[in-house]
């Protein structure tokens, strides 16, 4: 299978290694210092579950260098997802399969539009990833999964294809027959994550340890599940409290990936996190008032550190 992973950032970087390392035809298209780096001296993987060096790397910043592929995987940040769009078209020929492993639920609009329904299927991913130095991705904690699917549910052929690529690969990987459901679920709990975390500037540990933002936390993610449901989003009665318990799972020290990027003073997701929440509450008549508090909290910060 030849796979293209545009964006080889700590998402991207990961699981394009893993599929690398195993036999499939992997390319990366990168920029700046981190492609630099990955072309003189690899990709390095540094992972309780095992480190790895991809050396050589394909590795470019030209799509056209590498032609069309079987699988288009995106995973540049959020902000950065029209721009994809349009430059990966060298990518994706008549028979490419197109997912994203992005945060939120706007990504695959923004994909649709570019390459149409059929050429897309819907994917996830639950990591906790970060580029520890140009050319290598730090994997922090033990959480890597994957899941993925057709938007009807259908097994077909090319997610077969794909699932069984992965678990060659040793990727914790799921083949789901309601992807939509499995994509509001992870931004429930992201979205909230990511606004407590940076409004805070505090790990899960003692957010969650403190009755009052335990309390903010919950009720973050009650408004994104009120406006998945008045889409229409068929999402288990009992999901709060499995997200709660995925919380209190969590290492005490971890932080949403976005924190960091607040911390370096780099741009923010928070359009596409908490803003997103907000725009589609007013839209649908849904009051959102944690994710507005975490939004005029960071909105200043979002376009990164000022100068």
């Amino acid at each position: 299978m030849k796979i293209a992973v545009f964006g080889a950032g700590g998402v991207g970087g990961y699981f394009g290694a893993k599929l690398a390392k195993a036999g499939a035809d992997v390319h990366f298209v990168a920029r700046g210092r981190h492609l630099e780096a990955i072309r003189q001296h690899g990709l390095g993987i540094e992972s309780a579950l095992g480190d790895i060096v991809l050396k050589p790397a394909n590795a470019t910043d030209d799509p056209a260098a590498i032609g069309p592929v079987d699988l288009a995987i995106v995973a540049v940040k959020l902000y950065d997802t029209d721009d994809a769009a349009k430059a990966m078209k060298p990518l994706v020929g008549p028979e490419t399969t197109v997912m994203s492993l992005q945060n939120g639920v706007t990504a695959n609009d923004t994909l649709e539009k570019a390459f149409g329904r059929a050429q897309l299927i819907g994917g996830s991913c639950s990591i906790a990833t970060v580029i520890g130095r140009p050319g290598v991705v730090r994997h922090t904690g033990t959480m890597a999964s994957m899941a993925f699917g057709e938007w009807d549910g259908r097994r077909t052929p090319r997610v077969e294809a794909l699932l069984d690529t992965c678990r060659k690969a040793g990727i914790d990987a799921t083949l789901s027959d309601d992807i939509e459901a499995v994509i509001w679920s992870k931004f429930i709990f992201l979205s909230a994550f990511s606004g407590i975390c940076c409004t805070m500037r505090l790990p899960i540990g003692p957010i969650r340890k403190d009755p009052e933002t335990r309390a903010l936390l919950r009720r973050a993610m009650e408004e994104v599940l009120a406006i998945a449901r008045r889409k229409g989003v068929k999402l288990a009665d009992d999901l709060i409290e499995r997200r709660m318990a995925f919380a209190d799972g969590l290492p005490a020290e971890m932080y949403a990936s976005m924190y960091h990027d607040l911390a370096a003073g780099k741009r923010l997701e928070l359009k596409w996190l908490s803003g997103a929440v907000v725009e589609m509450g007013r839209a649908l008549g849904v009051p959102t008032p944690a994710h507005e508090s975490y939004w005029l909290a960071l909105k200043l910060h979002a376009d990164g550190r000022r100068t």
